[in-house]
């Protein structure tokens, strides 16, 4: 079996060059085969290239046998808890084993007995949820209360009627006339009816709204469940088909490697202005002369307005085609190197993309926080934990990608002779060395290469990076 370390400076009195040794002497006594050795001496915790290397090598490695990670201790991983849990759970979503060389042991069983005793001695934020939880108790809205209610007297939950209207509305489209939840988000947008924020109704909120027990008068939160604390909107008969309907039509989860897209973030529809997204559909049949079932796993580009609120026209591209092509185009050199991203709005400046980036992240570990309080707690077993938060891992490793390659740019301040140079060599890497290239360093050159496409059902416009 293959192994890599990680190490810290900041996260262990001892020095890197210790560590490491530590490390080479763990592998020999284990018969372990020391693969390669990942160090971060920033003092600093954001700021972990070494980590994200480890992440790219685990990546390059997977079909290439089982590989374990080890780090002195847990506490290696991350400044605190929960950064430790984010970063155990993202490593064993590209999967790798993590174990400590000072405990001798799977992380994962250290974590969550450190985890359980930081709950038990009240060390994540006791005060603060505990005044929370008093509160929940008593029925008390804590937070932004649900579409269709305001708070109102005694912190209570009172309905809104126009919202209202609308939260039975899209029940009713669910339960009586047999919409599924996109065709409901497209039936809103079409009528003019708006979130609370003014937003496009998508698949997500109309499906996260169906699930929510707010409307059978019930408010839940921080573990404590309050029944008939505010006027419902839904019958608990109607709210229970509409969850079993919700069950049946949900597919069954597998365990699948997330699909990578080359273009993923560069991709614009030329019809509508929105994100055209990567899609991956597995299809399967059998065959007639012979009975052989056949399975084919196709992979495409396909505008975000149709697949989360059904607004655009049903525009897709073959993902392997539309690359091809858009490599093409850079190298015929029709390119307008003018024809940047002109006309980008607010909402996708840098500031605010990164903000909403790093809003994203404390969302993705508020989630993680939940899923190991409910295994601590025994509400959920270790299985489930994992199930959870590997999906949790997933989302989060591709957010941090984003944020690395926007903090990368952000420090960037060359010349202009010296992004004509970049350039240049990024064209001659794209020309001679493609087919030497991996995967995430043929998606950093497009990168540094491309601001943005446009894509039609009979035309593709590239536009270089100014």
């Amino acid at each position: 079996m293959r192994a890599v370390g990680y190490f810290r400076e900041t996260a262990s009195d001892r020095p890197l060059a210790e560590q490491s040794r530590c490390f080479l002497e763990f592998c020999r006594n284990n018969g372990y085969e020391a693969a390669a050795v990942f160090l971060d001496a920033s003092p600093t915790s954001d700021d972990t290239p070494g980590f994200r290397q480890m992440v790219e090598f685990l990546r390059n490695q997977r079909h290439r046998g089982f590989i374990l990670v080890a780090v002195p201790a847990l506490d290696s991983l991350g400044h605190g808890l929960t950064q430790s849990a984010r970063r155990y759970f993202q490593l064993a979503s590209l999967g790798a084993s993590v174990v400590t060389i000072d405990e001798g042991g799977d992380a994962g069983v250290e974590l969550l007995r450190q985890w359980q005793a930081a709950r038990k001695n009240g060390r994540l934020g006791d005060r603060v949820r505990a005044a929370m939880r008093k509160k929940a108790v008593k029925g008390e809205a804590l937070g932004r209360p649900p579409y269709g209610y305001r708070v109102g007297p005694r912190r209570r939950l009172q309905i809104v009627a126009e919202e209202g209207s609308v939260v039975r509305y899209i029940f009713r489209l669910y339960l009586k006339d047999d919409l599924g939840i996109r065709r409901i988000a497209r039936r809103l947008n079409e009528e003019g009816l708006h979130t609370r924020r003014g937003l496009l109704w998508s698949m997500v909120t109309v499906r996260d709204l169906l699930r929510n027990r707010a409307y059978l008068g019930t408010y839940s939160r921080f573990g404590v469940r309050v029944p008939a604390s505010h006027p419902p909107l839904i019958s608990p008969e109607d709210f229970q088909r509409v969850q079993e309907r919700l069950d049946q039509r949900r597919p069954k989860t597998l365990a699948r490697e997330t699909s990578r897209f080359l273009l993923s973030g560069l991709v614009y529809c030329g019809y509508c202005g929105n994100k055209m997204i990567g899609v991956t559909r597995r299809q399967r049949w059998q065959r007639r002369s012979d009975g052989e079932v056949r399975t084919a796993l196709y992979r495409y580009y396909q505008c975000e307005s149709r697949t989360n609120r059904s607004l655009c026209d049903y525009h897709t591209h073959r993902a392997e085609a539309l690359e091809e092509e858009v490599r093409g185009n850079l190298l015929n050199g029709h390119l307008d190197p003018s024809a940047g991203a002109g006309g980008v709005s607010d909402e996708g400046s840098p500031e605010v993309q990164g903000k909403q980036l790093r809003d994203k992240m404390r969302r993705l570990d508020r989630r993680l926080e939940q899923y190991l309080d409910a295994a601590a707690s025994g509400r959920i077993d270790e299985e489930k934990l994992r199930a959870l938060s590997l999906e949790v891992a997933g989302e989060q490793l591709a957010a941090e990608e984003v944020m690395a390659e926007r903090q990368r740019r952000a420090h960037q301040q060359a010349s202009e002779a010296e992004r004509r140079r970049h350039r240049m060599d990024a064209l001659s890497r794209c020309r001679e060395l493609w087919g030497q290239l991996t995967f995430p360093e043929r998606y950093d050159l497009l990168r540094d290469l491309l601001e943005r496409i446009v894509v039609r059902d009979d035309s593709v416009e590239v536009s270089l990076r100014p």
